[in-house]
């Protein structure tokens, strides 16, 4: 059952089915081929999708959404450009810092890439190259799933089982995610020097800079109200997400003023269209596990793996040489979906961290989204940016390789990411 399935979704992946139906006929082929009752599949897939976690996706979606139509990203931009708009290659790290505030509201890859991108890149074009600008900000983007909320974290705990928490999941992206900003702003910095490009911005000034924090405080305090209800154990991550949604809405209607009434249905139809691209990939891949699980794939895939080598190290090392590969040709929601039911109980078996291990398979399907042939951000980028896939690559490949390098520093030196939520009580 298990071959047939792969060779259904395999071929129809490749004839350009989208992944979720492609996955959908896999299952079905298999339940028809192991002559398993076919009822049991829409159960499986209500089962999936009816899910309390679940639902904060669609609401951080949501309040990512909010945030666009009441331009409150605007007085994130002003802040970030009052601290460190005027050095070498600022615009850029007004942009990356832009990036993490937009990540730690969205938790999303590609709605942040759309969304920075469709702000950004006006001013990006008058001062840098459009490769590199267009490159700075698939690069910020990519701070999303990593940064909490992380709506890629939320999607592996839900498939990887008891064995991890969302809240410690979110907490072992923070370090990580610092490091990384930090060093695409060092990038950016070397990569402006080399190519000439002249400081943007205002000379730094601190009455700006309080002014413009004044302006910034109260869309800055909601990460920090979020984040830090969900650490503390005051709200669940879904409960979370619907606060995010309604401090969004207020800050746009009451503060920016720039979020209208007529706008809000047209965020929350958006909101939903992203969401229901996650819901249909999960809907489809339950009956797939069921499959794997009923035909004892992970039992013998444990097997193979422990027979192969008892080094956890040389575990995740395969499980990160298969995940980079995989990264390039599979959209990552599939992939967790798909592989974090049968490697997270491997994992367990090594005796790794489960946050460890769940941060790594995160971050290295993450990646993947910067890394031809299919990497989602690159394709968003050209369509915002109107380039080439080859002059994009000319640009964004040092800070591919950048997040590789944290990502073989984190599975190097395992603190990094576990420091902090084992000090949080994770």
């Amino acid at each position: 059952m298990v071959v047939v399935s792969i060779g259904i979704f395999f071929v129809l992946a490749l004839l350009g089915m989208p992944l979720a139906f492609a996955l959908g006929f896999s299952a079905l082929g298999a339940f028809v081929f192991g002559d398993i009752d076919l009822a049991l599949m829409p159960q499986s897939m209500m089962h999936a999708v009816n899910s309390f976690p679940l639902m904060a996706i669609p609401l951080f979606m949501l309040a990512g959404e909010f945030m666009v139509g009441g331009q409150i990203m605007q007085r994130v931009i002003d802040f970030a450009n009052a601290v460190v708009g005027r050095v070498q290659g600022g615009l850029a790290h007004v942009t990356i810092l832009s990036g993490l505030g937009l990540a730690s509201v969205t938790g999303a890859a590609v709605a942040g890439a759309s969304a920075l991108g469709t702000t950004m890149m006006p001013s990006l074009r008058k001062h840098y190259d459009n490769g590199f600008g267009s490159a700075v900000v698939a690069s910020a983007s990519n701070l999303g799933p990593i940064i909490p909320p992380s709506a890629a974290m939320i999607v592996y705990a839900l498939m990887a089982g008891s064995s991890v928490s969302v809240g410690g999941l979110f907490m072992a992206g923070v370090v990580p995610g610092i490091l990384l900003t930090v060093g695409m702003m060092g990038l950016a910095t070397w990569m402006s020097y080399r190519s000439g490009y002249e400081p943007t911005g205002e000379p730094f000034c601190w009455r700006n800079v309080l002014l413009q924090s004044r302006r910034a405080g109260v869309i800055l305090l909601m990460p920090v109200l979020v984040i830090g209800g969900i650490v503390g154990g005051v709200f669940t991550a879904t409960e979370g997400a619907a606060i995010a949604v309604i401090y969004s809405l207020l800050v746009g209607l009451f503060v920016t003023r720039k979020l209208k009434i007529a706008a809000i249905p047209g965020c929350m139809f958006r909101a939903a269209l992203t969401s229901a691209v996650v819901g249909a990939l999960i809907a489809f891949a339950k009956p797939v596990t069921f499959v794997f699980t009923l035909d004892l794939l992970p039992l013998h895939l444990s097997q193979f793996i422990q027979g192969f080598t008892a080094d956890p190290m040389v575990f995740l090392a395969l499980v990160m040489g298969m995940l980079l590969v995989v990264g390039m040709f599979l959209e990552s929601n599939a992939a967790y979906i798909m592989l974090a039911p049968l490697f997270a109980p491997i994992a367990l078996a090594y005796g790794i961290d489960p946050l460890y291990f769940g941060f790594l398979f995160v971050m290295n399907l993450v990646v993947g989204m910067m890394t031809p042939p299919v990497g989602v951000l690159l394709f968003v980028m050209c369509g915002i940016s109107k380039i080439s896939i080859g002059e994009l690559l000319k640009s964004v490949w040092p800070f591919i390789v950048l997040q590789y390098l944290v990502l073989g520093l984190c599975w190097i030196f395992p603190d990094i990411v576990t420091a902090l939520p084992r000090a949080l009580g994770y």
